[in-house]
């Protein structure tokens, strides 16, 4: 191995690992990692790589189903709605990177997470995002919504992929620690589709896409696994997207997977090669060896640790057969997309990196993806209730008309329009129901049908009863979905939290994370797939601990799909359902100043 420097426990707790982390690393290498091997193990046993306080929780969720085609652990989620047809969807965070830098952090969002769907060789059909911001009275939250909204719109119109729904929140809690989470929805033939397993010692690794560089470095230990500080000095972490190469990388991926010439798939995300190429052959039980000097670069005199680790955008990372190599080559040409190929799989189980053929990084896979440990949470309930409870009716004397015109203008209340006139929702011609016109989105299937799909949540409900509030998430998004004639089939999810690492945040994980089994279960509703955002707090404190659900359903007739709102004069209003008073969390308890 090349002579590299060795870093040592100092830089090792600068790129967020503890000194028993780190202690871990030395024994698992059974010597101390060089800058290249440090960097990688950093990035890999990061909160949001390994969800090393979450992935104990998320074993409890209930993940299979006679319809779940892909479940978590893939790229994105699926299940089978006939035909020889599978709906993939997966909704992902990028609320850090977004409060730093608003545009760029919410178009890398929405591309990541269309580059997740593709990935398993689904065409992306339709976007959705949650969104949540400080109180728009505020110069910052209008600064990141205005932006944020524009880089949403900016990349998914660009792509031609419909922006069909979602959700947008305001409350004093997001105002440090805004909250973008988007959802993307594909429709893939069940033939065709990929995983990202490694296989076959021998076989080619192609990076095709965009090419590396600098930007980004760090993102998932710098960014998106601690808490927000000075943003300032966090913005050359965020991420640059291109559309227009994300478009490329779309059609060059869908046309090699529709011709049978790839072994595996997997985009780039975080932590760059180092989490796709270590990923993908711990998945297939084998080892990579990859050499940073064929990695087609934007910037020169980048070295090893900083290829590895780039999260430039727009990037793909293929297996391929040998003797398909040259097709490959020739669909990326004709996609003008670089393609080279950077490396080979072995039977080594382990990860090497090499520079013009010197290894300058070696580490076994069972230490990078396996032994990262998994902390049990601590968590404890507050000893007093951290939102008093508001009453359970109006105080007498109440002026009723005034609390209702109060309500109607409340900003979380107010319509969306501003909004979502910025998006496309009609590019593909599989829109039913705009936004605004229903209580799901609801899209066109090749077969005739359709599916459906909504995001819900409620952080400051949450806040007031984790499990109660998380179990009303996912029966509001079943409901979304029943008022347009759709039965669920999978949902999604991204868990928002603060620090896990304080009791009481790990009580509302806990529970939040408690309730949306218990309701999945009642629902007969998979968990096919989702994202752990956590360390979502700053100086001016926590955000709302604010579970996202997305959920995604079929309905035989989309013609069937009933909008909102009153039709004519004249017509009947029937209130369905038993009627109980339930104020905690509601947006009449905040504008009264209570939980």
């Amino acid at each position: 191995m090349r002579t590299t420097s060795v870093p040592g426990v100092d830089r090792a707790i600068a790129l967020g690992l503890s000194s028993d982390e780190y202690g871990l690393v030395v024994d698992a290498l059974d010597r101390e990692p060089n800058e290249v091997e440090l960097a990688m193990f950093s990035l890999l046993w990061s909160e949001h790589c390994s969800y090393k306080h979450s992935r104990k929780l998320l074993e409890t969720l209930p993940t299979g189903g006679e319809r779940v085609v892909m479940g978590p652990g893939e790229n994105a989620g699926a299940v089978d709605v006939g035909g020889g047809l599978a709906v993939a969807f997966k909704v992902e965070s990028h609320n850090h990177p977004s409060a730093v830098e608003p545009f760029q952090g919410a178009a890398t969002g929405v591309g990541g997470i269309l580059r997740d769907v593709f990935a398993i060789g689904a065409r992306p059909i339709a976007v959705l995002d949650s969104l949540r911001f400080g109180e728009p009275t505020s110069a910052r939250s209008r600064y990141l919504l205005d932006r944020a909204v524009a880089g949403i719109a900016h990349y998914g119109n660009s792509v031609g992929v419909a922006n069909v729904g979602g959700e947008l929140a305001f409350e004093g809690a997001y105002e440090q620690n805004c909250l973008i989470n988007a959802m993307a929805i594909g429709l893939a033939q069940r033939d065709r589709m990929v995983r990202s397993a490694a296989a076959g010692p021998g076989n080619v690794l192609v990076l095709f896409g965009a090419s590396t560089g600098r930007d980004g470095i760090g993102g998932a230990s710098v960014l998106a696994s601690a808490e927000l500080e000075d943003s300032e000095d966090r913005r050359p972490s965020v991420q640059v997207g291109d559309p227009f190469a994300g478009k490329k990388a779309l059609e060059c991926s869908l046309e090699l997977l529709d011709r049978g010439l790839l072994v595996a798939l997997q985009d780039l995300g975080a932590a760059g090669l180092t989490s796709s190429a270590a990923e993908m052959a711990a998945k297939g039980g084998v080892g990579i060896d990859l050499d940073v000097a064929r990695v087609p670069l934007r910037e020169a005199g980048m070295e090893p640790f900083e290829v590895m680790v780039s999260e430039s955008q727009e990037r793909m990372l293929a297996v391929v057969e040998p003797g398909r190599l040259d097709d490959v080559l020739a669909v990326c040409a004709r996609w003008e997309v670089l393609g080279a190929a950077i490396g080979v799989v072995t039977r080594t189980a382990a990860l090497r990196v090499l520079r013009d053929g010197v290894v300058v990084g070696d580490a076994p896979l069972a230490a990078l993806v396996d032994a990262c440990p998994l902390y049990d949470l601590a968590p404890a309930r507050p000893t007093a209730p951290l939102y008093p409870p508001p009453p359970r009716m109006l105080a007498p004397g109440t002026d009723v008309r005034a609390t209702l015109l109060a309500l109607l203008a409340a900003p979380n209340l107010a319509d969306r329009l501003p909004v979502y006139q910025q998006y496309d929702w009609l590019v593909g011609s599989r829109t039913v129901r705009r936004p605004g016109q229903a209580d799901a989105a609801v899209l066109r299937m090749p077969h005739g049908g359709a599916i459906a799909a909504s995001m819900d949540g409620n952080g400051r409900r949450v806040a007031c009863d984790p499990y109660a509030g998380t179990v009303e998430a996912v029966l509001e998004c079943a409901a979304n979905l029943a008022c347009v004639g759709a039965q669920p089939l999978g949902l999604t999810n991204c868990l928002n939290f603060a620090n896990p690492e304080k009791p009481h945040v790990a009580w509302q994980l806990t529970e939040a994370v408690r309730g949306l089994g218990d309701a999945c279960r009642a629902l007969g509703v998979p968990v096919v797939g989702g994202n752990v955002s956590l360390y979502n707090e700053g100086a001016a404190g926590p955000i709302y601990p604010t579970p996202v659900v997305g959920m995604v359903g079929e309905l035989p007739d989309a013609a069937r799909a009933a909008p909102t709102g009153f039709v004519g004069a004249g017509e009947r209003i029937a209130l369905c359902g038993p009627f109980h008073a339930a104020l905690p969390g509601s947006e009449l308890a905040k504008l009264h100043g209570e939980a």
